[in-house]
C-alpha cells in the first residue's frame, strides 16, 4: 500500500505561485505520479502527471505553461503552480497508479490518493 502526503497549499494573489509538495511512502511499483484538483460543485480535474521512472509529464489544457510537475528525487514530486488564477481555487490531490497504459487524466485510474490541500487564489 502506497501512502501519499501533500502538502504547501495556502492562500495566494491572482498572479503569484505556489508549490505543492507529494510525500510518497513508496514510488518502486508506481508507473504514474499526478495530481489533480476538485472545486467546490465540480467533478475531480486532471492537473498533471509524470511517468515516474522516464520523468516525462503532461498537462491539462488548463494549466499548460502554467505548472510544472517536477521529481525532485524518487519519492517526492512537486507542482510549480505560477500566474495563478482564482480558477485555480480548488483542493490539489496527488495521485499514484502501478497501472502502465492509462490514460492518465481518469481518476478512476489512480488507487492512490493523498488526503488534499486546500490552494486559494484571490483576485
Amino acid at each position: 500500500q502506497v501512502q501519499l502526503v501533500e502538502s504547501g497549499g495556502g492562500l495566494v494573489q491572482a498572479g503569484g505561485s505556489l508549490r505543492l509538495s507529494c510525500d510518497a511512502s513508496d514510488t518502486f511499483s508506481l508507473y504514474y505520479m499526478g495530481w489533480f484538483r476538485q472545486a467546490p460543485g465540480k467533478e475531480r480535474e486532471f492537473v498533471g502527471a509524470m511517468r515516474w521512472s522516464l520523468g516525462v509529464t503532461y498537462y491539462g489544457d488548463s494549466v499548460k505553461g502554467r505548472f510544472t510537475i517536477v521529481k525532485y528525487n524518487e519519492n517526492t514530486m512537486y507542482l510549480q503552480m505560477n500566474s495563478l488564477k482564482p480558477e485555480d481555487t480548488a483542493v490539489y490531490y496527488c495521485a499514484g497508479s502501478p497501472i502502465y497504459g492509462i490514460s492518465r487524466i481518469r481518476p478512476t485510474e489512480y488507487p492512490y490518493w493523498g488526503q488534499g490541500t486546500q490552494v486559494t487564489v484571490s483576485s
